[in-house]
């Protein structure tokens, strides 16, 4: 896969997450219902104890995540250069630690799960494979690690 293939997957996953902790984020500032296709615990998930961190709706911190991979994915595209794909192999694996975290606490303490969770969990761990990917892809076994 060329870099541009990948850096043009990230732009379209940074932009499918945009949309979708864009919509939770605006919800949860006007106080509207979320309305939650399928699972039907969205509800349930993003009124929890857990849906904030130091006040702020965890939406938010993902809306974040989603507009630093898309200005990272554009800046790669322009320029490729090597420590984006640095950047963002560690911007990934920060977003899918809180991915396993979130998924877990659904899963097995609030015992509900939130579609556009769940969306955004597939979104952060597709963005830190090819993040992966990229990374492994353009350097040499005994020197990955060293640019």
């Amino acid at each position: 896969m060329s870099y541009k293939t990948v850096a043009l997957f990230w732009v379209a996953l940074a932009f499918l997450g945009l949309i979708d902790a864009g919509y939770i984020t605006v919800k949860y500032y006007s106080g509207g219902e979320v309305s939650c296709p399928i699972t039907g615990g969205c509800s349930d998930v993003l009124t929890s104890a857990y849906s904030q961190i130091m006040g702020f709706p965890v939406s938010a911190y993902g809306f974040i995540f989603y507009l630093t991979v898309l200005l990272l994915a554009f800046l790669y595209l322009d320029s490729r250069k090597r420590w984006i794909e640095a950047a963002m192999l560690l911007l990934g694996l920060a977003g899918f630690l809180f991915t396993l975290w979130f998924v877990y606490l659904q899963i097995f303490v609030i015992e509900a799960i939130c579609f556009y969770c769940m969306v955004s969990a597939l979104l952060s761990t597709t963005i830190v494979a090819l993040a992966l990917m990229a990374f492994l892809k353009t350097r040499p076994i005994g020197n990955r690690l060293s640019t």
